[in-house]
């Protein structure tokens, strides 16, 4: 079950976090995987581990706000794959901020990756799908996309429209074959909650990471392979039946918090 054998699958910000998780499991299932990222280093990183594990992978130095520069790339991973089978947008950048501390130039640079990103990437793959006769898109989206989380301002506008994106899209193409879910975690463990307790709680990294846990009410964060175990099903032929639909990943955040 849960097979991606010989299918082609794009994955934004695959260079680390979620990302990361997302394509070593995909590879590890059969998928050969196009990491698109920013920084390339981080996407030939997650490349040499798939590869040393056998799988197959490709980095791609990609700006997901700029979309002639994703269409060429998209273009480019289609003449070599022949195929676009899987998109997982999992780019995307944060913001800590009220209305009245969130600069406009803030405000901006979470749309462009997180909103235009997620838009770019969907416009460049939904031509070579409808070609195909079909595909999967899932975008990551985020607890924020329902919920007032306190500031959380610029970053809850862009997850809130990822949600209604998915929407759109899978009605959009239901008839061409074209699925598009999106999965709403809330606080998982990566490398950019280390750097930010780093930065903002220097000497208090160990008793705010446990305040922070706890706001789960499972009493912990997520791990990048849980996001990714959910993200492997929704992507797999096991979850034909399943679009237009949001999966919260969020150990109890949104129906147990009281």
């Amino acid at each position: 079950m849960f097979s991606l054998s010989n299918k082609s699958a794009i994955i934004t910000g695959g260079g680390s976090g979620i990302g990361r998780a997302i394509a070593e499991l995909f590879a590890h299932q059969g998928a050969v995987v196009h990491v698109l990222e920013l920084n390339r280093s981080g996407a030939e990183e997650t490349v040499k581990q798939i590869t040393a594990g056998g799988g197959r992978a490709h980095a791609w130095s990609c700006n997901v706000s700029d979309q002639a520069q994703v269409k060429e790339t998209v273009r480019e991973i289609t003449k070599l794959s022949g195929e676009v089978n899987i998109l997982v947008n999992s780019a995307g950048v944060a913001h800590i901020g009220k209305l009245e501390n969130t600069p406009e130039a803030d405000f901006d640079r979470i749309y462009q990756v997180n909103v235009k990103g997620v838009y770019n990437t969907m416009q460049g793959v939904i031509v070579p799908m409808l070609q195909q006769g079909g595909g999967v898109i899932l975008n990551v989206a985020s607890v924020a996309s329902t919920v007032g989380i306190s500031e959380r301002f610029a970053y809850s506008m862009s997850k809130g429209a990822v949600l209604t994106m998915t929407l759109s899209v899978a009605k959009d193409y239901i008839r061409e074959n074209i699925r598009c879910n999106c999965i709403s975690p809330a606080r998982v463990h990566t490398s950019f909650v280390d750097g930010f307790l780093k930065a903002n709680y220097p000497g208090r990294e160990e008793e705010m990471f446990e305040k922070l846990s706890k706001t789960q009410p499972i009493g912990r964060m997520g791990k990048p392979e849980e996001i990714a175990a959910l993200a492997l099903y929704l992507c797999s032929d096991e979850a034909s039946f399943v679009t237009g639909c949001d999966y919260p990943i969020d150990g109890g955040f949104l129906r147990l918090n009281n």
